[in-house]
């Protein structure tokens, strides 16, 4: 069950919802035949729910939304990219603990 705090971000508004976001972006590129995948969803979840207002938390279906994985070359997943102005500033593949994810975006909140 998805945290009503996780977006869902698709080629067609990534650019207005993650490239343009006035506060940094985590995306989780995934797909729903992924098993490390579907291990990592509450995590996504859960960290989506407590930085609720200083960071936006979504999930990119690479399936249905190939360009922008390919854009991003994204090569494995899940692969989690962090956004802040416009930029990847940080980066992940594969799953990994709740910890690591938030060592990956506390720096960047504020």
């Amino acid at each position: 069950m998805a945290s009503e705090h996780t977006l869902t971000f698709t080629d067609a508004n990534f650019d207005q919802e993650v490239l343009k976001s006035d506060v940094p972006v985590l995306v989780d590129f995934w797909a729903e035949w992924c098993g490390p995948c579907r291990v990592m969803g509450p995590t996504i979840d859960s960290v989506a729910e407590e930085y609720a207002g200083k960071l936006k938390v979504g999930k990119l279906n690479v399936d249905h939304n190939g360009n922008t994985a390919m854009r991003y070359r994204i090569r494995g997943i899940p692969t989690l990219l962090l956004f802040k102005g416009g930029e990847v500033v940080d980066q992940r593949v594969g799953a990994i603990s709740k910890a690591e994810v938030v060592e990956m975006v506390q720096p960047h909140v504020s």
